[in-house]
């Protein structure tokens, strides 16, 4: 795989991990994965270090520790929809009049919300997903030498990224760092911040 596959490959799953830990809670599994996999585990440096990660078996370390860190930052202190931060009534946006949902019916996106236990589509976690399966295409498109599509596409992200994660998540990722209890959550939100800045700036290279 060139240089801008692996780059591609990276990007996606980066996306798709960060919108995994924001929608629920953490696993056994994919705790697991974590504990495994030093790629992943070096976004996450504090997490790394913490004595209670390397000694407490993933049961107790879940329901002790994150589950209680993820319903505090993320279901009752922090609101992590797009349209709470952009609306003047503060409210959130559920309906089909939602910019975000019109950008997503766009490009044939839907998200199911039942699965996510969101209550709208331009939750944090679910504009993550998207950016995932838009790299996703870009992969297949470059991987196809279709150069047309490669550029629409890294145009779209763009697109969606300026007038959407980016108009709300720096915000939101702000306050999770300095709400969260648990290393997993406090390098999350500051892991998140950076990619998507860093991420950002490279597509408008």
């Amino acid at each position: 795989m060139n240089k801008n596959l692996e780059q591609l490959e990276a990007r996606k799953n980066i996306y798709a991990l960060i919108s995994r830990l924001l929608l629920v809670e953490i696993d056994e599994e994919t705790l697991n994965f974590l504990k495994i996999n030093e790629e992943a585990l070096s976004f996450f440096p504090n997490l790394k270090e913490w004595d209670k990660f390397k000694d407490l078996e993933p049961k107790k370390l879940i329901e002790e520790h994150f589950n209680v860190d993820f319903t505090n930052v993320l279901l009752l202190h922090l609101i992590p929809y797009e349209s709470f931060y952009k609306r003047d009534d503060q409210m959130i946006n559920s309906g089909g009049e939602n910019p975000v949902i019109e950008f997503y019916n766009r490009y044939d996106f839907r998200a199911d919300l039942a699965e996510a236990r969101a209550i709208s589509p331009d939750h944090i976690a679910i504009e993550c997903e998207f950016m995932s399966l838009l790299v996703d295409a870009e992969l297949k498109s470059l991987t196809n030498k279709d150069n047309k599509a490669t550029k629409e596409l890294r145009d779209i992200q763009k697109e969606f990224m300026k007038k959407h994660l980016l108009s709300f998540a720096p915000i939101f990722l702000i306050n999770m760092k300095n709400e969260s209890r648990t290393p997993l959550y406090y390098d999350l939100a500051e892991m998140s911040m950076e990619f998507l800045l860093s991420d950002y700036e490279e597509l408008n290279k």
